[in-house]
């Protein structure tokens, strides 16, 4: 993001995200339904791609199941989990079987405590959109993979709880209740700035519904996703105010459900070798980020949660 997502409020406050996310460690994983369905697909996505890693880099691990999802994967390698929230990676802990153990370590993405091209594939499911630019943790992503090596992620697009970001809009004009989310063509192209080879990207849309507006905020507050941006109301919201966006959102009910759509962003990048690239692997299609089309003008802009 700019500065001018700062002026309105919308810089991530990565001290938030660490108390949501401690606070929410205990019993994220009740909630956590979406990011397990993303996890599994992100993980299966890796049986199409040749590569044989001595070193795995789990980014943002949360609970650590993808931690250990990668050490079943990959029996010869030293797997790390990293997180920014110490109670996400005691629970973490918990995961390790006795010949299935990953290293620990909390650090923020921005900043990893890693040699230079210690890496062979960093691997960060949902973690991305909680960072307040991507341009930093692409860099450091780059930084510690070995040439050749993969970056393979996923992320929250901006249509991602449109219908709870519009209902808010309409209750509470001008003030910031749900967090924004990058498009696929400016995560593209952060990672072209940060170096890595053609990135290939694509997106999913997942639909999730619930009996209540209050059922989604309990979810929402069950797996950490607070809202953390720095414009966002420091106070209790007013019970007017909930109730306008409760009657904003009932609008959209269908079938006697409320929808809460969610915009996943799949990617993978590889780091250049000597000669700047990475071939292809056979029969993988690679789709330059200049020929994703940006989002038109005037739809639904960036949100988030």
């Amino acid at each position: 993001m700019s500065s001018r997502d700062d002026a309105g409020g919308h810089a991530i406050e990565r001290g938030e995200v660490r108390r949501a996310f401690d606070r929410a460690a205990a019993g994220y994983d009740a909630a956590a339904e979406l990011q397990r369905r993303v996890r599994d697909e992100l993980l299966s996505r890796l049986d199409y791609v040749k590569l044989e890693p001595a070193a795995v880099l789990d980014l943002g691990t949360g609970t650590g199941h993808a931690a250990l999802a990668l050490k079943r994967r990959y029996p010869a390698s030293t797997v790390v989990a990293i997180d920014l929230a110490e109670s996400m990676l005691r629970e973490a802990r918990r995961r390790q079987t006795l010949f299935r153990r990953f290293g620990r370590v909390c650090a923020d993405a921005a900043a990893l405590p890693l040699r230079s091209g210690a890496v062979d594939l960093v691997y960060s499911s949902l973690m991305l959109q909680w960072c307040d630019v991507p341009d930093g943790v692409f860099a450091e992503c780059r930084r510690v993979l070995r040439p050749g090596g993969l970056l393979s992620f996923t992320t929250f697009g901006p249509d991602t709880l449109v219908e709870l970001r519009r209902a808010w809009a309409e209750a509470d004009d001008g003030g910031v209740h749900v967090s924004r989310f990058l498009d696929m063509h400016d995560v593209g192209d952060a990672l072209v700035r940060a170096g890595f080879a053609e990135p290939v990207m694509d997106v999913d849309r997942i639909t999730l519904t619930y009996a209540d507006v209050r059922g989604l905020m309990r979810d929402l507050k069950a797996i950490g996703a607070h809202n953390a941006a720095s414009g966002r109301r420091r106070g209790l919201t007013g019970k007017s105010t909930f109730a306008r966006m409760v009657e904003a959102y009932e609008r959209v009910r269908r079938d006697g459900r409320l929808p809460a759509t969610y915009e996943v962003v799949y990617g993978h990048a590889w780091a250049p070798t000597t000669s700047g690239r990475r071939a292809d692997p056979p029969g993988e299609v690679r789709v330059p980020v200049g020929r994703i089309g940006r989002r038109p003008a005037g739809s639904a802009g960036p949100s988030g949660a």
